[in-house]
C-alpha cells in the first residue's frame, strides 16, 4: 500500500482553486495541478454543508480510501485537491473510487 502525502498549507489550496484543472463528478470535485517532482499529493476539503464533524470526517475517510486505490495507477507528479459534495455520505468508497477512475481517465493521468 502506497503512502499518501497530504497537503496542509493554505496557499497550495488557494493556488489549486485559481489555477488547477477542474473535473466535476457526482460525489466530489477534483482540482488537478502539476507539481515539481514532489510525487502525488492529496488535499481534501469538506465544508459545513456536508454536516457536523462526524459526517465531515467520514467523507474525508471515504475520499482517502478511494484515492488510495487509484494511487498506483496515477502517472506523474500532481497535486490533487478534492472537494467533497453532499452525496458522498450516502455511498461506499468503492463507488467513489469508480467515479475517481472515470474523472482521472478524463484528465488523462490514469493508466490501467
Amino acid at each position: 500500500m502506497m503512502k499518501i502525502t497530504k497537503i496542509k498549507e493554505n496557499f497550495i489550496f488557494r493556488r489549486a482553486y485559481k489555477k488547477a484543472k477542474t473535473f466535476v463528478g457526482p460525489f466530489a470535485v477534483i482540482y488537478m495541478m502539476k507539481n515539481r517532482n514532489l510525487g502525488v499529493r492529496l488535499g481534501i476539503t469538506t465544508g459545513k454543508k456536508i454536516g457536523k464533524a462526524v459526517c465531515r470526517n467520514r467523507a474525508r475517510r471515504i475520499i482517502t480510501a478511494a484515492f488510495r486505490e487509484c494511487l498506483p495507477h496515477i502517472e506523474g507528479n500532481f497535486d490533487f485537491v478534492i472537494v467533497a459534495r453532499t452525496r458522498i455520505l450516502t455511498v461506499k468508497s468503492t463507488v467513489v473510487k469508480d467515479s475517481f477512475v472515470k474523472l482521472l481517465k478524463q484528465a488523462e493521468v490514469y493508466s490501467e
